[in-house]
């Protein structure tokens, strides 16, 4: 880790109560409460809820971006500020991780739950195929796409895709995202599910969705997964919060400065925002 980011979590540590309980977002909906971790806002919600809150917005006509949130999204925005406020953005901020729920519990929300990119993307294509809702899929690989397509169609008989791009994996040109823009826009899809990872899927979600009139959902790794490219961790691992070490002994070389730095620098710096919370509820309480 570079000294500056040294600097950065040191920071962190020291700096006062400016996040360290709950806050409400100009962007997040009225009907979902929230709590900021180390300055991203993760909302408290249930596949439902979150179903519900983007069946009115398709309903509506209205566009916006979805966020499954976890430590590696928040410590992006730890390290880099400009994501956070990306993230911050969105017009809902799922608990991706089960980290980030012991977190929102820690802060006041005993209700909390995970609210995983994978099994929303399936929740949402349950949900799709009952309204009618026309889907696009965006990222990952041609074959991925077409794994993906066919293995959810299979699940989901009565699933309406309406197109699939995977786009080059270098950075795209204006004119190259406005032509995918149109492709959307062509397509007529309601709910886009986006597979780029992060930090670029939201990016480019926070960048498109001026522009387009639908839901944006940032599912990271759900196309490996679903497509049958690459398993998941067991369902036991993921309760308590060890799915990120089933990963890293999937593919160590891509993943070890992920997990080996953010996950450590993570639990340090929330536990300081954790004490300062603590210590102000205690002194607000001898105040009132």
């Amino acid at each position: 880790m570079t000294s500056a980011l040294h600097c950065r979590m040191f920071t962190l540590v020291l700096q006062p109560m400016s996040y360290a309980g709950i806050k409400s977002n100009m962007r997040s909906s009225p009907k979902v409460q929230s709590a900021h971790i180390l300055g991203t806002r993760i909302d408290v919600t249930t596949y439902s809820k979150a179903c519900d809150l983007m069946a009115e917005w398709i309903g509506q006509g209205q566009g916006g971006y979805v966020v499954a949130a976890n430590v590696h999204v928040v410590m992006t925005g730890v390290w880099r500020s400009p994501f956070q406020r990306v993230v911050n953005g969105a017009q809902l901020v799922t608990s991706d991780g089960m980290p980030l729920v012991w977190g929102l519990r820690l802060l006041g929300f005993p209700e909390a739950e995970r609210v995983y990119g994978p099994d929303l993307m399936l929740a949402l294509c349950d949900r799709a195929q009952k309204a009618g809702w026309r889907i696009f899929l965006y990222g990952s690989e041609p074959l991925v796409l077409e794994r993906l397509q066919r293995n959810l169609q299979q699940r989901f008989p009565k699933i309406q895709f309406v197109g699939a791009y995977a786009p080059p994996f270098r950075s795209l040109t204006p004119e190259e995202e406005a032509r995918d823009r149109q492709r959307i826009l062509d397509s007529g899809a309601d709910l886009v599910f986006v597979g780029l990872g992060c930090p670029k899927q939201e990016e480019w979600m926070a960048r498109q969705s001026p522009f387009l009139p639908v839901v944006l959902v940032g599912v990271g790794a759900a196309f490996n997964f679903h497509s049958g490219v690459v398993a998941q961790a067991p369902r036991w691992m993921m309760a308590i919060g060890l799915e990120w070490l089933f990963r890293l002994l999937q593919e160590p070389r891509r993943l070890w400065q992920r997990y080996l730095i953010n996950n450590p620098a993570f639990v340090v710096l929330f536990a300081g925002q954790l004490l300062r919370h603590w210590l102000g509820r205690r002194q607000a309480k001898r105040v009132s």
